[in-house]
C-alpha cells in the first residue's frame, strides 16, 4: 500500500486505533463466524469452512485509497491500515485455531501467515522508497484484483444445493450491506463528521479477500477440501463487489457528499 510510517502515531492517536481494530477486526467477524458455527454440523460444514478465513483476514488494503477518494480520513484509515495488519499476524491464527484447530496443521497456518502479511509488510518499506506513476499503480492493482476474481471463481467446486449458495449470499450481505449501513446510521445519528464515517464503514465492510483465498487454499490444500471451501469467499466477493458499487453510487455519490461537507464547513 505504500503508506509511510510518518506523521501516524499510534500512541497519540489510540482512539483512532483502538476504533480500527474493534471494526475491522472484531465487529466485521462475528457474522461470518456466527454463520460458520450454525452451518458446520451439517452436510454443508466442509463448504462451511470458507466463513472461517473471511473473518480472521483483516479489511482491504484499499481501504486507504477509497478513503482518499471518498473525502474519508486518510490519517485514521492509514494508521488502522498499519496496526491491524501487524495485529493480523496473531489474530489469523487464533481464529482458524479457534474454529479449525481440530482439522488443519497450526503451524502451516502460522508460515503461511508469515509469508502472505509478514513478509510483504516488511518489503513493503523499500517500495515507499521509489516513485511510481498513479496511473500505473492502478493499473497494477486492477490486473491484480481481476485475476484474483477470475482465479477464485475458477477454482471453486460449485456443488450442492442451491440454498446453500443462498445462505453464503446472506451472510455476505449481512455483514457488508448490513454492517457497513448500521456503521453509517449510528454514526450519523451520533453526530460524526463525514470524513471518520466514511473510513469506519470501510474498515467494517471491506474484507481482504485476497488474503481469504491464499489462507484458504494454502491451509486447506493438504485435506483437499479447499475448492469446496472456496465456495463461500467466491460467494462473497461477488456481493463485496455489489456493496463497494452500491458505497460509490448512493451511499456515498458525489452529490450527498457535497452537501454533506458543505454542511460540516458551515457548522464550524
Amino acid at each position: 500500500s505504500r503508506i509511510p510510517f510518518s506523521n501516524l502515531n499510534h500512541v497519540t492517536h489510540w482512539r483512532s486505533v483502538l476504533r480500527a481494530v474493534f471494526l475491522g477486526l472484531g465487529l466485521s467477524s462475528l457474522i461470518p463466524l456466527a454463520g460458520y458455527f450454525l452451518l458446520r454440523d451439517t452436510e454443508y460444514g466442509a463448504q462451511a469452512m470458507g466463513l472461517v478465513f473471511i473473518p480472521a483476514t483483516p479489511f482491504a488494503a484499499s481501504v486507504a485509497p477509497l478513503s482518499y477518494v471518498l473525502n474519508g480520513d486518510m490519517e485514521h484509515a492509514a494508521r488502522g491500515t498499519i496496526i491491524v495488519y501487524i495485529a493480523s499476524l496473531l489474530w489469523i491464527p487464533f481464529v482458524i485455531w479457534l474454529a479449525l484447530g481440530e482439522v488443519v496443521d497450526m503451524s502451516s497456518v502460522v508460515i503461511t501467515v508469515v509469508e502472505i502479511i509478514g513478509v510483504p509488510l516488511v518489503v513493503s518499506r523499500l517500495l515507499t522508497r521509489f516513485r511510481i506513476d498513479k496511473d500505473l499503480m492502478a493499473m497494477f492493482l486492477n490486473c491484480c484484483i481481476f485475476i484474483l476474481v477470475w482465479l477464485s471463481v475458477g477454482s471453486t467446486s460449485f456443488v450442492g444445493s442451491l440454498w446453500v449458495f443462498v445462505a453464503f449470499a446472506i451472510i455476505a450481505a449481512l455483514r457488508s450491506f448490513g454492517l457497513g449501513s448500521l456503521v453509517e446510521v449510528v454514526e450519523k445519528r451520533s453526530g460524526i463528521h463525514w470524513s471518520q464515517r466514511v473510513t469506519d464503514i470501510l474498515m467494517t465492510s471491506y474484507k481482504n479477500k485476497g488474503i481469504a483465498i491464499a489462507m484458504c487454499m494454502a491451509v486447506l490444500a493438504p485435506t483437499g477440501l479447499a475448492p469446496l471451501a472456496m465456495v463461500a469467499i467466491a460467494t462473497s466477493i461477488v456481493i463485496e463487489i455489489c456493496w463497494v458499487i452500491f458505497m460509490d453510487s448512493v451511499l456515498f455519490n458525489r452529490r450527498r457528499m457535497e452537501r454533506e461537507l458543505a454542511s460540516e464547513s458551515s457548522e464550524a
